[in-house]
């Protein structure tokens, strides 16, 4: 990297997937009130997508502005059904709850990504993917939740496709890495175009 990139999220996922691609890069989590911000959002009639990218920009923006001369990528997923945006579930009884309501049908994960460079944003991508989920029974959702619950309680839709929760789904359309929280390929294209990655 020709100038330090900063990754403004303290996710193990992310940090995960840059260093499986041998992307230098340093963590600072953003820590921004989410749910402030998404009710403020929701309140003024944003959609789902518009959510994912101003709450990517606020980690991103705020750690920037520390941060003079490193690129800044701030990243953030929301899970839209039918319009509405899901939390990150706070108990077993959430994701239960949740999981019945998307169990077959159709909901979206948006992940936003932006890039600040000394307080100003100079790239941003939303990849969307479209997730179809099957009419799992009762008694697998019972015991999906007690041998997950440890593991999915900070996932926003109360499953991570590279586990278990793969199988209460029939389809996905789009990109894997984007349903893990950060659309990569388009991240590192980006990088290597302006040239902080080796082309």
């Amino acid at each position: 990297m020709s100038a330090t990139l900063v990754l403004a999220s303290g996710s193990d996922t992310r940090a995960q997937l840059l260093r499986n691609a041998g992307v230098p890069f340093e963590v600072n989590p953003g820590r921004v009130d989410e749910e402030m911000i998404r009710r403020a959002l929701e309140a003024e009639g944003a959609i789902p997508r518009d959510i994912a990218d101003a709450l990517a920009e606020a980690k991103a923006r705020k750690i920037s502005l520390k941060t003079p001369g490193a690129i800044v990528l701030g990243c953030d997923q929301v899970l839209d059904f039918q319009g509405k945006v899901f939390s990150k579930p706070e108990s077993p009884e959430a994701v239960r709850t949740q999981l019945e309501s998307l169990r077959g049908e159709r909901h979206m994960l948006h992940s936003a990504a932006v890039l600040y460079e000394n307080g100003e944003p100079i790239w941003r991508f939303i990849g969307t993917v479209r997730l179809f989920m099957r009419n799992f029974s009762d008694v697998y959702l019972e015991a999906y939740l007690d041998r997950n619950w440890e593991s999915i309680r900070h996932s926003v839709g109360g499953y991570k496709l590279e586990e278990e929760g793969v199988r209460l789904f029939e389809k996905v359309d789009g990109d894997y890495f984007t349903v893990l929280g950060m659309p990569l390929v388009e991240i590192l294209s980006y990088l290597t175009l302006r040239g902080d990655l080796p082309k």
